[in-house]
């Protein structure tokens, strides 16, 4: 198309200079403004001018319009033209209700039958009536000391201002200067600034002048953010008070100078003077810092202007015009003064071109680009004149010889929607060879025709593109030689194909976020389609999701409810007719607002760092329910035990030092999360207890209680434990190795520290090392080890660090003479569980370690466990580095090297950091139940620690259950301290299917339950055991029943033994300490049936109340017996008395292993018991026996 085009415009160009030469065709008159009016600031009362100049030969009418409009200027007596064409205002009239003359003026010029211009915009203001806002107050200043005196006016009125002392003008120079506010600044003030001084507006009729003012030291003016044009000067005050005098600072280049002791001037403004600038104050005793941001604008400038133009009917042209300037100058076209409207003929292109499309001879004048910012505007203007072919170039319309006659058959071969393909015949006389065609097309009715020739000389087809559906056209084709054009063809029309036409897009799509789970959408229907708009579907989807969901909606609004707090999700709208589905809109993204948090912190941990100071430490809440940007956290503590009475303290961190706390004192801590909104959910209260005394560094610490050493090739692992006595302070370890003397090198390390690797020894060399523990007060015990590092020639296996072996290339370019310096102060610093970040810095770098050049860092880690783990590396940029994925509750070693280009450093020094804890993310393993020999109530459960401890293991929680369905809160729950493998349960039932799950716990909580392991318990116990169960009744009577009134619980308990005796035993209601305090804890909810233990307790004193006791005769009863049970395990109706057998843990304390929930600080927390019963009647509170004899 664009080829056709110029083939075209160079024929017509051909036969236009031609035209031109003969001196027949009208040429470009030239036509514009060479004075355009500017805004002015006139004087109510006085005479004001916009002035107007118009540049042309022939002759110009000049206008005048305001506000857009052409004011009646021969009615006005106080408005006129001048000769030149400038407006003349005699006098200029201003009330509060009656501002008549300020407004915006343009200058309009016009040529009869040729065309109009119109010039920039200006902006009349009048100044009001001379007035002062406030009178400013008497002030003092210490010598060299700065002031401000203030004058506030209205802006219009500053240029009228000036300042007087004492009826004298104020000189203004470096030192005293006037601000554009019109505020005075006088700096090194000394005595003989002293005086009156008063603003005085004059120019305005009688003068006006505030009261007096005298200098007085209290002022801070800082810099205000302002905007100005290029080329313009600004001053940007800064003027401090203060005793010792302050001194100003302004960080910035000669172009720059600071005046009046604190003000920043600067001249002839450019766009790369715009930013923020700050000042500031320095006495010697504090700093005071102010900002202010610096806006330039760039009125607009042409890069390119619309250029005159030849053209000739049918033809499309396209009037370029580009600017610049900031802000984004907005560009609007006008013809012959009027707007020019955007059509289907008038189109804008390219941001800010016009083009015509199928010109006719009215579309003849001059067109003007306006291009307006906010600093200004401008125009230019460029003339079209429209082309009559039918001349020759004599100008008596003869030709240059024969020309076509009509194409003959134009048909259309092919109609679509939007296209129209036409073929024809060539003409009866073509008059020559190589002949091109055009054809002219217009729609049905309109007069404007538009033109497209063929893409070749004697191609006879032509496809019309860009055509509405279902509209008629009519088209004709001419052919042309090289004398021009010939006759046209007859007119034909042709309709296009009506379009199945589905919705074009939902115009204005709107999103607004109304709470932190419902967003407003709205829309409008759309422009295009065929039919009734059915239903809108609603397509969304939350950021990082790639499935995306949709809702039908009928109407062009929907309120989306139910979704994540402050987070973004993306919208769409398709609109469906009758056709189905139209064109999409484009994605809109918006984000819910903020809510409080609706989780609270993980991870809470306390960590009592002496008598006086507990450390808490936390993770944030989950992302997906912090429900915003967190502000902070509010940790808030209390003495245990205690309800209210709770400090609370704010920070930013994720871990808090609590000092100036009490000996020996239990503290409950909770912290909750913040937004903007207020604060979450609380975590539960977290107990710990302070030291009653501070740690021994009266002493040296012992020596640590294992050394262990592995020699690889070039380096040895050693790894070590504390010392056993964990009452002295270990501030950190010392390590010391060489060959044969461990005195050669020494290595110290923190006191957390467990591993660490010696790099860089011989091969096949004895190594001795030594291990010590120090504090302040030195260093203590050694331990020594040594070790042999492997020959060179070994082969390698896993055990070698295949990094270290592998990590240089074989060919190494020359050293440079000036070889990189490798990193400083790396730092590992703890994130999560599983993240820790590296930072370091670089001395080869500028002070403000800014990199510029193209170096890179590498940082590698490891871990020691197991010892022959490999390194891994990555890459950066910067001077950081997220390391993630680590292990939980793991200890990882960090190093840097930078390397730029072909050079690189050494590794850096090795920082340390261990992950934190979180829950065991496995079960314990190997769970095996095996019955005890001799004793088949009584089981030995054990099992190995899991895979994925994720931190120090504290204890198990045994699960047992008869109903391996049974909910988990249903089954007996016994917990295990420590670090134990195996456990015994006693007093089960025989001949019976227990089902058994292990849970292991650190101090982050509870591991997932491992698989259900089965066992049975035989059917019957040894006779030797019923035997001397009966033997011994004698003594259990007594034992039994004292036992019962000493243990506290109220409750009836019935054996019965082969010898026919039936016991019952009632308790007075008493409560034994020992017993309570040696329960297992209740779990968190509460539902978990624990089983007691009583390794500790001891066999009450039998004869105590003795004479308290009486037997009485009982009748056996068919009545089922009350028993006492702590488990819903159904217990065995055995006639042979196997129920008296259940509960003998009771006194056999020695059989039994002692279970103890948690471990909290120094010092064990003894959980209250709880004891669950079978239902039963209420009992008499009273010690009674009853003894029958069968």
């Amino acid at each position: 198309m664009a080829e056709r085009g110029a083939r075209w415009l160079l024929f017509f160009s051909t036969l236009t200079s031609s035209l031109v030469a003969a001196d027949k065709v009208r040429t470009f008159t030239p036509f514009r403004f060479s004075v355009e009016p500017v805004d002015t600031l006139a004087v109510r009362g006085l005479p004001a001018v916009l002035n107007c100049s118009v540049s042309s030969k022939a002759p110009v009418r000049v206008e005048w319009k305001k506000d857009g409009t052409f004011p009646n200027l021969a009615a006005d007596d106080r408005r006129r033209l001048v000769s030149d064409g400038s407006l003349l205002i005699s006098t200029v009239v201003h009330s509060k209700h009656n501002k008549p003359d300020e407004g915006v003026y343009q200058c309009v010029a016009t040529i009869d039958n040729l065309g109009t211009i119109s010039s920039r915009t200006a902006r009349l203001t009048v100044a009001g009536l001379p007035r002062f806002s406030s009178q400013p107050e008497g002030v003092s200043v210490r010598p060299g000391g700065s002031e401000v005196l203030s004058c506030e006016v209205s802006a219009e009125l500053i240029p009228f201002t000036h300042w007087e002392k004492s009826g004298q003008a104020v000189e203004t120079d470096s030192r005293v200067v006037q601000l554009p506010s019109g505020a005075l600044v006088i700096s090194n003030a000394s005595q003989a600034d002293a005086g009156s001084y008063r603003c005085v507006i004059e120019g305005l009729g009688p003068a006006k002048s505030n009261s007096a003012a005298e200098d007085r030291m209290e002022v801070l003016l800082g810099p205000t953010a302002m905007t100005k044009a290029v080329g313009e000067t600004v001053l940007l005050p800064c003027v401090v008070k203060g005793y010792p005098l302050p001194i100003i600072r302004w960080m910035l280049d000669g172009k720059f100078a600071v005046i009046g002791g604190g003000i920043l001037q600067i001249t002839s403004l450019t766009e790369n003077d715009a930013g923020t600038y700050s000042c500031q104050a320095d006495n010697g005793n504090e700093t005071i810092e102010t900002q202010a941001q610096l806006t330039v604008q760039v009125p607009p400038r042409f890069l390119k202007k619309p250029s005159n133009m030849y053209a000739h009917e049918a033809m499309d042209i396209i009037f370029e015009c580009e600017v610049t300037g900031s802000p984004a100058p907005t560009v609007k076209w006008l013809k012959n003064g009027d707007a020019v409207i955007p059509s289907d003929y008038f189109k804008i292109v390219n941001q800010n071109n016009l083009q015509v499309l199928g010109l006719v001879r009215s579309d003849e004048g001059f067109y003007q680009c306006l291009a307006e910012n906010e600093a200004g505007n401008i125009q230019a203007s460029a003339q079209l004149i429209i082309l009559d072919l039918g001349k020759s170039s004599s100008g008596l319309g003869e030709r240059l010889g024969p020309t076509p006659s009509p194409p003959r058959d134009v048909v259309a071969s092919l109609v679509s929607t939007r296209f129209i393909k036409l073929t024809w015949r060539l003409p009866a006389e073509p008059h020559g060879e190589n002949i091109t065609y055009s054809v002219f097309y217009s729609l049905v009715g309109s007069s404007r025709e538009r033109v497209q020739n063929t893409s070749a000389p004697g191609e006879m087809q032509v496809t019309i593109q860009n055509l509405i559906p279902d509209t008629k056209y009519t088209f004709r084709v001419v052919a042309s030689n090289r004398n021009g054009l010939g006759e046209s063809s007859t007119p034909l029309t042709v309709a296009t194909q009506p379009e199945v036409q589905v919705p074009g897009p939902a115009p204005n799509l709107q999103a607004v976020s109304v709470t932190s789970t419902s967003v407003i959408l709205t829309w409008e229907r759309p422009v295009t389609g065929n039919g009734e708009i059915q239903t809108y579907k609603l397509y969304y989807s939350e950021k990082g999701q790639d499935s995306e969901q949709d809702m039908d909606v009928v109407g062009l609004a929907y309120t989306m409810t139910g979704l994540k707090k402050f987070t973004e999700y993306s919208f769409r709208v398709v609109a469906y007719n009758k056709h189905g589905p139209g064109v999409s809109t484009e994605d809109l993204t918006v984000q819910t607002l903020s809510d409080v948090p609706s989780a609270a912190p993980q991870n809470l941990s306390l960590e009592v760092q002496n008598s006086r100071s507990i450390m808490v430490r936390w993770q944030p809440p989950p992302l997906g329910s912090q429900n915003g940007e967190l502000t902070g956290y509010k940790i808030r503590y209390r003495k245990g035990g205690r309800k209210g009475e709770a400090a609370e303290i704010m920070t930013t961190q994720l871990s808090q030092l609590i000092d100036g706390l009490e000996r020996g004192t239990e503290y409950s801590f909770r912290v909750s999360a913040t937004t903007v909104n207020g604060s979450g959910p609380a975590t539960e209260w977290l107990t710990g207890e302070t030291f009653e005394s501070d740690l021994d560094e009266s002493q040296v610490p012992g020596a640590p209680s294992s050394l262990h050493v592995r020699p690889l090739v070039n380096s040895i692992v050693v790894s070590w434990t504390p010392p056993e006595n964990q009452d002295i302070v270990v501030r950190g370890y010392s390590i010391g190795y060489g060959i044969g003397n461990p005195h050669a090198q020494t290595v110290k390390v923190d006191y957390k520290q467990r591993y660490y690797s010696i790099d860089n020894l011989e091969p096949s060399s004895h190594y001795v090392i030594t291990l010590k523990a120090f504090n302040n007060m030195g260093e203590g015990i050694p331990v020594y080890e040594s070790a042999i590092t492997r020959p060179q020639s070994d082969p390698i296996d896993p055990d070698i660090d295949l990094f270290e072996l592998f990590h240089h290339t074989p060919h190494t370019p020359a050293p440079d003479p000036s070889p990189m310096l490798p990193p400083v102060g790396v730092q590992a610093s703890v994130i999560s569980h599983d993240t820790i970040k590296v930072s370091w810095a670089d001395n080869s770098l500028a002070k403000n370690q800014k990199i510029t050049d193209s170096r890179f860092y590498t940082v590698r880690w490891k871990t020691n466990i197991p010892a022959n783990t490999k390194y891994k590396v990555a890459n950066t940029t910067t001077l950081t580095h997220t390391v993630m994925n680590l292990k939980p509750n793991t200890l990882y070693e960090f190093s840097v090297m930078v390397t730029k280009g072909r050079r690189s450093s050494t590794w850096s020094m090795t920082a340390h950091g261990t992950t934190f804890e979180t829950l065991p993310t496995s079960a314990p393993k190997d769970v095996t139940v095996v019955s005890k020999e001799g004793r088949p109530r009584t089981i030995n459960i054990n099992w190995q620690p899991p895979t994925e401890a994720n931190g120090k293991i504290t204890g198990y929680i045994i699960y047992y259950s008869t109903d391996v369905n049974a909910e988990v809160h249903d089954w007996v729950v016994e917990p295990v301290m420590g670090n134990r493998l195996t456990h015994q349960i006693q007093e089960l039932t025989l001949d019976t299917t227990y089902y058994f799950k292990i849970q292991a716990r650190n101090s982050k909580g509870m591991g997932p339950l491992s698989d259900t392991v089965q066992f049975r318990t035989p059917k019957a116990e040894p006779s030797d055991k019923m035997s001397s169960d009966q033997g011994n009744c004698s003594f259990f009577l007594p034992f039994f029943c004292f036992f019962l009134f000493a243990s506290c619980v109220p409750l009836h308990f019935i054996t019965y033994f082969d010898g026919g005796i039936k016991i019952r035993c009632s308790c007075k209601q008493t409560v034994v300490p020992a017993l309570r305090k040696r329960a297992a804890c209740k779990s968190n909810n509460g539902s978990h049936k624990y089983k007691s233990t009583s390794k500790d307790l001891k066999p009450p004193d039998l004869w105590i109340h003795h004479e308290r006791l009486e037997m009485k005769p009982i009748d056996k009863s068919p009545e089922p017996n009350p028993v006492m049970t702590e488990t819903p395990i159904p217990r065995s109706q055995d006639p042979s008395g196997e129920s008296g057998h259940q509960r003998r843990n009771s006194f056999q304390g020695h059989e039994i292993e002692e279970s103890v929930s948690t471990l909290a600080g120094r010092k064990g927390v003894r959980p209250k018991i709880m004891m669950p019963f079978d239902s039963q009647p209420p009992q008499r509170k009273l010690t009674e026996s009853t003894f029958l004899q069968t």
